[in-house]
């Protein structure tokens, strides 16, 4: 991932040194299993937890030639240990090593995004609660439908927030595997127990059956939780976006002091950071799309995953991580404009409640196809000619025939849009 988008302990995780340095507690781990087991000797295992260690240059050097990064990797650690670096890898399979280090790579990854996560859910359960009354329109299909709360618009993207915690919950033992089980997985070079210790050490689970890979569902699914995160992101970025255009102007992402909007027009003031969201969102759904194709491989095993691994598990895990963050800047820092929201409801004269209206004729004896033609034909009036619709409804005999003027009033109280918020609130319990 280009270093625009990578924060600091995120990159950390997914760095080359992080990486080899993995790689290095797996072998080691096994190396301690063996030790239990009575076959590396203790002063050996002293020796090589004492000396082992690596060079990335002196590793990416020796795999110009070897062209195989384990091989390179084992052999710039015996240049560091020496003799006793017989004992590191053994029985092992490449995969044994790459699959079980990827696990805590994304162990580590998994924990910081639920940790971003919770600060976006802490944030927008505030901003719910500030904005439980805060009556703006409802749009549908863009256009102008009843009035509600920007809280309960805030409300529905924590609900939907708290269930990708439920998912991180649920995914976490799912990729917290590693496998110590030799070419093909049937244990054929490897003690069984060193796969049970070993894992022990490290803190995850032995993977139940294996070929010699850990099965890719695991982190297919890794990516498409973090694919449906961002989604969500950019469903909320989308909704300020629109809010934020110049004829609504409800809504805006920060602008402070300094910045700029437009290198030619110096009034303008961009959603930059929700088109951002909404852009990359797009790589984590198609990275997602990666890992579901890496789930097929030809019988025990072939590679064809590991180079797109390498790509899209480091960089779904840096841009979740990035993405939390900034969405959690914005749901914190935004200009919520409570006037301009009452202006535009306001500004179909009334229009939004012809559902109220609607309602009211027909307890007063009318028949829905009668009540609605009137409706209709008054709301249609009010689009092409102006005026407001309480007007244009009372104006109809029919109305004046079977409603008192108070009742029809009271049709366009705007308070009656407040009277199940709490209702809703309870619910959901920001």
């Amino acid at each position: 991932m280009i270093e625009r988008y990578t924060r600091p302990e995120m990159g950390r995780i997914w760095s080359d040194e992080n990486r080899f340095r993995t790689w290095l507690q797996v072998e080691i781990a096994a190396c301690k299993a063996w030790n239990e087991l009575g076959v590396i000797p203790d002063d050996a295992l002293r020796d090589i937890e004492a000396k082992a260690d690596f060079n990335i240059e002196r590793i990416h050097e020796l795999e110009a030639t070897l062209d195989h990064e384990t091989i390179a990797f084992l052999t710039c650690v015996k240049e560091y240990v020496g003799e006793n670096a017989r004992y590191i890898h053994m029985g092992l399979t490449s995969s044994d090593k790459l699959d079980t280090a990827t696990a805590l790579q994304l162990l580590e990854s998994h924990d910081l995004i639920a940790e971003d996560l919770e600060k976006l859910v802490e944030i927008v359960a505030d901003q719910a609660e500030e904005h439980k009354n805060t009556v703006c329109i409802g749009r549908s299909h863009g256009v102008h439908a009843e009035p509600t709360t920007f809280g309960l618009k805030l409300l529905i993207f924590l609900e939907e927030l708290r269930r990708h915690q439920d998912r991180l919950d649920d995914l976490r033992p799912r990729i917290a595997v590693g496998k110590f089980s030799g070419p093909v997985g049937t244990f054929s070079n490897i003690d069984p127990r060193v796969e049970e210790i070993a894992c022990r050490h490290l803190g995850i689970q032995p993977a139940a059956a294996t070929n010699q890979i850990v099965q890719r569902d695991r982190h297919a699914e890794f990516l498409n939780v973090l694919a449906l995160i961002g989604s969500t992101l950019e469903k909320m970025a989308t909704e300020i976006r629109g809010l934020q255009r110049t004829e609504i102007r409800e809504v805006q992402e920060p602008f402070p002091p300094g910045q700029k909007g437009s290198s030619s027009m110096p009034h303008k003031k961009n959603p930059n950071l929700c088109e951002r969201i909404s852009g990359l969102a797009r790589v984590l759904r198609a990275n997602a799309l990666v890992g579901m194709e890496n789930v097929t491989l030809w019988h025990e095993r072939d590679i064809s995953h590991s180079s797109a691994e390498r790509i899209v598990l480091t960089d779904s895990a840096i841009l979740a991580d990035y993405l939390l963050d900034r969405m959690t800047y914005i749901m914190r820092d935004m200009l919520v404009n409570k006037e301009r929201m009452r202006q535009n409801i306001d500004m179909t004269g009334g229009l939004v409640f012809s559902q109220k209206v609607l309602i009211t004729l027909i307890q007063s004896e009318l028949s829905r196809e009668d009540a609605y033609e009137i409706v209709q034909r008054c709301a249609m009036k009010v689009w092409d000619e102006g005026g407001t619709l309480l007007e244009t409804v009372w104006a109809d005999p029919k109305v004046q025939e079977k409603l008192d003027r108070k009742v029809l009033e009271a049709c366009f109280n705007l308070d009656t849009v407040l009277e199940h918020v709490d209702y809703i609130y309870d619910r959901v319990k920001p």
